[in-house]
């Protein structure tokens, strides 16, 4: 342990942090370029190039992205305890590689008469499958070797989770805007095949540059990666079976379950159906509990039992602020494509006007415009004794998601002179929501590395993802409310989503509420167990 902290005391500085955050940075933030481009084309390619149904698209972009959030914590778990951070993420970079430049291939676009390309959409589902699994090698890891970068003391903690996450969405709002632009402009390929380049500029960037991290993100056990296994190496064995893994995701995103006899004998809709992600992400979660309440119990002290605790509520109820964020993804995104003003911007000699596709950069800009302010304004409210505990700042998070919602609301009942809903509501609506991603989202990935206990970390890391997973999952189920048939009336599609907004938006509002009633009991568990340290 003191080698560890002579290591992190000696680290090379940049702008009063380690040049290993900035290695993080500059890798993630090409990551979600990738991830960020494909996500904002998969919803409008699937629709209109594939003809998937409203349903179909919104379910297939909540269990893809569901998937990609739950798989991290597998690849937080193998990171703990084989392959050590560097090399998970190295693998799962490699891994998105491939899947993003496999999205390339398009095929032939759907038609009355031949239907779409089966063959392509077997393409696209491997593809997405590889996304996935990359992800759940990468996310986590990344995120946990900055958190390792810092002593579990270090005032800086929470600035540098809010400058890393600045990354992740500097990476977002640029891709959103050129892989947005490219997809729809010059064909879907041309889009995907942008984002896999973007997501190979990262991968050397984290390649070429890991001796920043100290040897923090290095196997806690080199030994057990040359051991054999099956006649194979440890670590190549979890290679392979990594790949048939992909070949499982991709069975699963086209899977689904149906209820139907069972729900009309409970006197429930007839066309119940659950699809494979989410019982794959359920099964997870009771494997996961039955784990945790383990641990704490038999191999935690009072202190570390006390912070898991508080940690597993602030994990859970992220998922209702994921579910109601990754709208901007699915009905903030069909809305502004179908029942939304364009505008032009024009300034000197330069006009534009973004597509559907390429609005969805205005959370990654607000994002970008306010991480360095609110790292600046975390110490300052600390040092004044008014920084909001993390439950506190959740709560906020979850209000500012379900006032967000109630904005769009107000804008779908109350249309412009030409029937469309306004443009700058639009907007307006993003900087309440990202103003609620940045009081939870940043302060959720510090306290993941400060609350758990060290040896599961990395795991701990990816039930944070797991609770993103659900939140990808519960936002697909609730893009469904507002499917709608092609060529729905405007009016009429205005007033499928102001109810749905209206939903959404008391949900994010109940929500918070909740997390302010909860504050009180868990700031005592907090400060209880700092008391006892």
């Amino acid at each position: 342990m003191t080698n560890s902290n002579t290591l992190l005391a000696n680290q090379k500085q940049w702008f009063g942090h380690p040049v290993g955050l900035y290695v993080c940075f500059f890798t993630e933030m090409w990551e979600r370029f990738a991830f960020y481009g494909l996500k904002a084309l998969l919803f409008l390619y699937l629709t209109k190039h594939h003809a998937f149904t409203d349903r179909d698209g919104y379910l297939l972009l909540g269990t893809y992205a569901g998937l990609a959030y739950a798989l991290p914590v597998v690849g937080g778990l193998l990171a703990d305890k084989y392959l050590g951070m560097r090399k998970a993420v190295s693998f799962g970079g490699f891994l998105m590689a491939l899947g993003m430049l496999g999205m390339a291939y398009k095929g032939h676009a759907a038609t009355p008469d031949a239907g779409a390309d089966a063959f392509a959409v077997q393409v696209m589902y491997a593809s997405l499958a590889l996304v996935a699994v990359g992800v759940g090698f990468l996310k986590p890891n990344i995120s946990t070797i900055v958190g390792r970068l810092y002593s579990d003391t270090d005032p800086r903690r929470d600035s540098a989770f809010t400058l890393f996450y600045m990354g992740i969405n500097m990476g977002a709002f640029v891709s959103s805007l050129f892989v947005g632009w490219v997809g729809e402009a010059y064909g879907w390929e041309y889009g995907f095949g942008s984002a896999g380049i973007g997501l190979l500029i990262g991968l050397a960037v984290f390649m070429l540059n890991q001796q920043h991290f100290v040897g923090q993100a290095e196997p806690a056990n080199p030994a057990l990666l040359t051991e054999k296994v099956a006649g194979i190496t440890r670590e190549k064995l979890i290679y392979v079976l990594a790949l048939v893994g992909v070949v499982v995701v991709q069975q699963i995103l086209q899977t689904r379950f149906d209820f139907s006899a069972l729900a009309s004998l409970l006197g429930m809709h007839e066309g119940a159906e659950i699809t494979a992600t989410e019982v794959v992400a359920i099964a997870m979660t009771a494997a996961l509990l039955i784990w945790w309440f383990k641990f704490i119990f038999i191999e935690c002290s009072k202190i570390e039992r006390a912070n898991m605790i508080v940690l597993m509520v602030l994990i859970a109820i992220s998922a209702v602020f994921w579910g109601l964020y990754e709208q901007t993804y699915g009905t903030w995104l069909a809305y502004s494509d179908r029942v939304m003003n364009s505008y032009t911007f024009d300034f000197l000699a330069f006009t534009f006007t973004p597509n559907a596709a390429q609005l969805t950069s205005i959370g990654a800009l607000f994002i970008f415009a306010l991480a360095i302010p609110f790292a600046w304004l975390w110490p300052v409210l600390d040092r004044k004794g008014w920084n909001p505990s993390a439950p506190a700042k959740f709560g906020f998070g979850l209000l500012f998601a379900g006032l967000a919602h109630f904005i769009l609301q107000y804008a779908a009942l109350n249309p412009l002179e030409n029937g469309l809903a306004g443009f700058w509501t639009f907007v307006l609506a993003y900087l309440v929501l990202e103003i609620g991603e940045m009081v939870l989202s940043p302060i959720g990935l510090s306290a993941v590395t400060s609350l758990s206990v060290a040896r599961v970390v990395s795991l701990m890391m990816g039930v944070w993802f797991l609770a993103s997973a659900f939140g990808e999952m519960i936002a697909g189920r609730f893009g469904t409310l507002a499917s709608m048939p092609a060529g729905t009336p405007v009016p009429d599609a205005l007033a499928i989503y102001a109810d749905v907004f209206a939903t959404l938006g008391w949900v994010g509002v109940g929500s918070g509420v909740l997390m302010f009633v909860l504050t009180p009991v868990l700031n005592r568990h907090i400060k209880q167990a700092q008391a006892a340290q």
